[in-house]
């Protein structure tokens, strides 16, 4: 019987360690495969490459231009229509760099690109940004002279952004910067029609 009953005592021990083993091994398994995951979740929205930074950098200052054009509707403008469209375009995009910022922050790089003068944005290469002479003529216009020449400009600084914004949705790794430039071919391509309609007003 004492021989038997250590059998039995042996025999049990081994199930439970094998029971222990295997139940150790499903959870480490299981976190392992967790860490993993948030690993590539987290590589996968801090990924970028150059496109990104360039389409940020760049789109930052485009956007800082098209601010400043829409602040000086607020006391030159004559049309409702246009001061509203002012509004909602710099509603739209002081936010847009903002977020812009906070990436070119995260991924180690400058929010403005090197060389590049706010005041003569011609010289960066951006596509649709007005000289400096275009802005002071801007600024020497009032009434429906300004609204017309606001809305002939600002339609053209919006085909700029856009074209930017397709370049970076084809080049372009980060998917929350590709998912902003669509953003910006759509709300940007819906104002250019708009403010079409709206030449035809002032």
């Amino acid at each position: 019987m004492s021989i038997h009953r250590i059998s039995l005592a042996v025999t049990g021990l081994a199930t439970v360690i094998v029971l222990t083993a295997c139940g150790g091994g499903d959870s480490t398994s299981d976190q392992s495969s967790a860490a993993g995951s948030i690993t590539s979740s987290t590589a996968a929205v801090s990924s970028h490459n150059g496109a990104d930074v360039t389409f940020a950098q760049m789109m930052i200052a485009h956007h800082q231009q098209a601010i400043e054009m829409a602040d000086l509707a607020a006391d030159r403008a004559s049309n409702p229509q246009v001061k509203d469209l002012a509004d909602r375009i710099k509603a739209a995009q002081g936010p847009e760099m903002t977020t812009m910022t906070g990436w070119l922050d995260d991924w180690g790089a400058s929010a403005s690109m090197p060389g590049m003068d706010h005041g003569d944005m011609e010289m960066g290469g951006m596509p649709g940004s007005m000289s400096s002479a275009d802005m002071d003529r801007l600024m020497g216009l009032s009434g429906s002279e300004f609204d017309r020449q606001f809305l002939t400009m600002m339609i053209g600084h919006h085909q700029g952004a856009i074209d930017m914004a397709e370049t970076e949705q084809a080049d372009g790794v980060n998917p929350d910067a590709v998912a902003l430039a669509g953003q910006i071919v759509a709300d940007q391509t819906a104002q250019i029609s708009e403010m079409q309609t709206l030449l035809t007003q002032v």
